[in-house]
């Protein structure tokens, strides 16, 4: 059974969605729990207590990863709590969809990149800078990445930039025994824009019919590739890219 006892995890965008499953992923694998939320705080304080229960220790902090000292201070407040940091998922990003090319603002690009590409790159910065040696930094990417969707040329041009920054990253710092990796999940069911199950009902069913195994991905399935890129298992596994969707073709 994997263990992360006597670890320590950041989870950036961790209140709800698909970073507060990876968060109680890791705590009931024994590791101490730091959840990161930009505004919600009802929802940070609710996982917080969720954690808290499982026996787990944790902490909740406000830091918004579009701005860099807010990343900076998530980090010197974790190791000031925690004393040390061990694994860093930089999950905390945000969708648009449906929105063509001759469509989108300056306003919506700079909000995406800021948050997605600008938020995903310090962390990982900070993550080099601070996790421990043989630690593990996990970046959360998108299948489109991968398999171009219309009307996400934003977003997935957003979550593409971080991939590269794996990639360099994974051959900078591995002499260290760190890995850096990425997690690349399809359309994820009950979490981003399909937290409500009648929201893009179209989107939803083309992306279903682009599966072999019709269905979204749900919570669980990216959880359990978190949960291997920071065990032991993959401890020889650096600068990979995987894919979780089914074998979709969108």
């Amino acid at each position: 059974m994997n263990t992360l006892q006597n670890k320590t995890a950041i989870i950036s965008g961790s209140a709800r969605g698909l970073g507060k499953a990876i968060a109680e992923r890791y705590a009931v694998l024994g590791a101490n729990i730091v959840i990161n939320y930009s505004k919600d705080r009802i929802s940070a304080e609710e996982t917080l207590s969720n954690i808290k229960a499982m026996g787990a220790k944790a902490i909740a902090i406000q830091a918004d990863v579009s701005k860099v000292t807010d990343i900076e201070r998530l980090f010197k407040e974790t190791k000031k709590t925690f004393g040390k940091i061990d694994i860093v998922v930089a999950n905390a990003g945000i969708e648009m969809v449906e929105t063509p090319v001759t469509q989108f603002t300056e306003e919506q690009f700079d909000k995406l990149f800021s948050i997605n590409t600008k938020g995903a790159y310090f962390t990982m910065q900070q993550a080099a800078k601070n996790v421990e040696d043989n630690g593990r930094i996990i970046y959360i990417a998108s299948s489109t990445t991968i398999f171009p969707v219309q009307g996400m040329a934003v977003y997935g041009g957003s979550k593409t930039t971080p991939r590269y920054l794996v990639d360099v990253l994974s051959k900078e710092i591995g002499h260290r025994g760190i890995t850096v990796n990425s997690i690349i999940p399809f359309a994820v069911d009950h979490s981003g824009i399909f937290v409500d199950p009648n929201a893009y009902p179209e989107l939803r069913k083309s992306l279903i019919k682009s599966c072999p195994m019709g269905r979204l991905a749900e919570v669980e399935d990216v959880a359990n590739l978190a949960e291997f890129f920071a065990s032991d298992l993959s401890s020889f596994v650096n600068g990979q890219h995987l894919l979780v969707n089914g074998g979709a073709t969108q």
